[in-house]
């Protein structure tokens, strides 16, 4: 049952990563997470792996340890204390970076001895059989896209019945999928009503018993320096000027190796608070369409609170506002990568409104947060 969609077991794991140890990309692969040593090597323990555990020890905490050395100045955590006993949740999460967000969290689990989850991750990235083969070896769930309303709500079904399944079967696991359909563009991190409807799809017509059974937790994602920042920006500058942005042909696989090379500064996830009985019997109080609402408000509500704010997005709020900057070094050193990121883009474009808008995806936090201070 749900092998459309559903992590590939040992077996299956065993043999995806023998296909996958004869792709092409293996050597750059191995070249950026090991470099000075063979690419045999990574391909000979392909060929060796025993099953999905064995993967995660052997290849991927070590190459997620090797991003983090190269690519960040540390990784830190907060709330790891609600997986004791083995308790399982629906992790809401904020999402920056494709790949990375749900891999810092498996590498989190893995070091302070926890189990790891399983993650949703959207058939469009799983477009050709070496990155589906990799990402499903690796505790993925096929979240199948559809413009079709029939096949929409047909897999919607689906994929909520599979994850609460996972939550309470007899080797339960949990499960972490974005809190709204693709990465925050703009930096404001708000959950989709309609991911929480899809949620509700295989559960009781009792709304606050339904919601209960997922045992929901908002995760907070941060990084000081945001993934794809540029391209973000130039996407949603794109999207104002024009109503439409139209992405490149493999231009998640470029979004995915840009987001996992580049430097990413301190990166911070806060497991929040998992929602309560009280909030959801609230929630419950009002009419269909508000209580998915209310939630949503909630689980906005943890995120943001326990966000952590980097001095770079002080610094964007500081500039947008014009005022003069509270940490001169600080705002010196973002004005300089400011310029670097600018300079990427291909000409001609308009480069005050690109600035603006990659201004406001850092200072979008800055700014919600006191929003929030002021209520």
């Amino acid at each position: 049952m749900y092998e459309d969609i559903r992590p590939y077991d040992d077996a299956g794991t065993v043999a995806a990563l023998k296909r996958a140890s004869n792709n092409r990309m293996l050597e750059p692969i191995s070249a950026f997470l090991f470099p000075g040593k063979d690419p045999d090597i990574l391909r000979n323990t392909l060929n060796t792996i025993q099953g999905v555990d064995d993967f995660q020890t052997r290849v991927m905490y070590p190459a997620v340890r090797s991003i983090l050395g190269k690519t960040t100045r540390g990784l830190t955590s907060e709330g790891l204390g609600y997986f004791a006993g083995g308790r399982c949740y629906t992790m809401l999460s904020s999402h920056r970076d494709i790949v990375l967000d749900s891999a810092f969290i498996q590498y989190l689990f893995k070091d302070n001895g926890l189990p790891l989850s399983e993650i949703a991750v959207g058939d469009n990235l799983l477009y050709n059989h070496f990155l589906e083969d990799l990402m499903r070896s690796n505790r993925m769930i096929k979240v199948v896209r559809s413009t079709n309303p029939r096949e929409v709500y047909e897999t919607s079904c689906n994929l909520s019945a599979y994850i609460r399944m996972r939550l309470h079967d007899d080797l339960p696991a949990s499960v972490w999928i974005s809190h709204r359909n693709g990465r925050t563009k703009d930096g404001c991190d708000t959950t989709e009503q309609g991911l929480l409807k899809m949620l509700s799809l295989s559960g009781s017509v009792d709304f606050a018993e339904n919601m209960k059974a997922l045992n929901l937790m908002p995760v907070a994602v941060s990084y000081e320096i945001e993934s794809c920042a540029i391209k973000k920006a130039y996407e949603v500058y794109v999207k104002k000027k024009s109503g439409i942005y139209v992405k490149r042909p493999g231009e998640d696989l470029e979004s995915i190796v840009t987001g996992i090379v580049q430097q990413k500064g301190r990166v911070h996830v806060a497991f929040c608070k998992p929602i309560t009985d009280e909030e959801l019997a609230y929630c419950a109080s009002f009419d269909k369409n508000e209580r998915f609402r209310r939630l949503a408000a909630i689980i906005d509500d943890r995120i943001l609170s326990a966000w952590r704010i980097w001095p770079t997005q002080i610094a964007a709020a500081e500039l947008l506002r014009g005022q003069q900057p509270s940490d001169k070094s600080a705002s010196e050193r973002f004005e300089r990568y400011l310029k670097e990121e600018l300079n990427t883009l291909p000409r001609p474009f308009d480069r005050r409104a690109i600035r603006e808008q990659l201004l406001r995806i850092y200072a979008t936090p800055v700014f919600r947060r006191e929003m929030q201070s002021a209520r």
